[in-house]
């Protein structure tokens, strides 16, 4: 079993920046690609960014290129999403998830194996 915590979101204005964590425990860290997930209201949870188990593969979604950067640090057993230029159409709750099967990274919701509580981020216009 993984339990996976998010740091608290927050409020932030458009334009804005925001970091979001998640530290992971109760297996080997490196063994699970990771990944951030988001949903906002009413619509569909969609992938954000992922990243191998090492670290030396991201992967992201169109909408997030060039302003999203995902990380981690394997010796703090911790995931990270730097997020730039922060648009209102960015407000939604965010998810990361554990691939334990995978090597990554995979920005398909479907092989994940544990997921965070979610943490809400909110983009003010």
């Amino acid at each position: 079993q993984v339990l996976l915590v998010e740091s608290r979101g927050g409020l932030v204005q458009a334009g804005g920046s925001l970091r979001l964590s998640c530290v992971a425990s109760g297996r080997t860290f490196t063994s699970y690609a990771m990944g951030w997930f988001r949903q906002a209201p009413g619509k569909e949870r969609e992938s954000v960014a992922a990243i191998s188990r090492g670290g030396g593969s991201t992967s992201y979604a169109d909408s997030v290129k060039g302003r999203f950067t995902i990380s981690r640090d394997n010796a703090k057993n911790a995931v990270y999403l730097q997020m730039n230029s922060l648009k209102p159409e960015d407000t939604a709750v965010y998810y990361c998830a554990a691939d334990y099967h995978g090597y990554g990274p995979t920005l398909s919701q479907y092989v994940y194996d544990y997921w965070g509580q979610g943490t809400q981020v909110t983009v003010s216009s």
